[in-house]
């Protein structure tokens, strides 16, 4: 039995490596579904959003492209991003925790009462695995000199096309 649980592992260790780590390849495509779904039902319900949360579609499919090749870039646009989105959710508008508070409302009863401001506690749910899936990603990279100078790299590219897509695209 012992055997049998060892050589499992083994064949299950060898697909992880050959495969990219567990990060890649599912919790980043996870968080960043989920995070898509939010964007989504959020553009459905407040149609003022729909142009904002196309273009920031595409830093999520960016994301998980990138990661699906192990690359440092993609890690740092979901660490980026996911960083900046929840911070302004968590201490500026404070919209992750009245979304929060509708999501547990929701668990509870069975009702929503405002779901744009739930899709927030999702967005920020879906965020916190991206962060910690990106970040996991590139530290079981190997060693090399310039991950971090990419990881930085793609964390900037990430903030820079955020920036620029809000000031286009932001309801007025």
């Amino acid at each position: 039995m012992g055997l049998l649980a060892f050589e499992a592992f083994d064949i299950g260790h060898k697909m992880e490596i050959s495969n990219g780590s567990l990060s890649t390849r599912v919790w980043i495509p996870l968080g960043a579904a989920l995070f898509l779904v939010a964007l989504a039902i959020s553009a459905i319900v407040v149609p003022q959003l729909r142009l904002l949360h196309l273009l920031q579609s595409a830093i999520y499919i960016a994301i998980v492209s990138l990661a699906r090749r192990n690359s440092a870039w993609g890690f740092g646009a979901g660490v980026a991003i996911g960083v900046a989105w929840n911070s302004l959710n968590l201490f500026v508008t404070h919209l992750m925790q009245a979304g929060t508070v509708v999501l547990w409302t929701f668990v509870q009863t069975g009702h929503v009462q405002r779901l744009d401001t739930m899709m927030v506690a999702v967005g920020g749910i879906a965020h916190f695995i991206l962060i910690i899936a990106c970040l996991a990603a590139v530290f079981n990279q190997p060693k090399d000199n310039k991950k971090w100078w990419k990881f930085a790299g793609g964390a900037v590219l990430t903030i820079a096309y955020m920036a620029l897509i809000i000031l286009i695209a932001r309801p007025r």
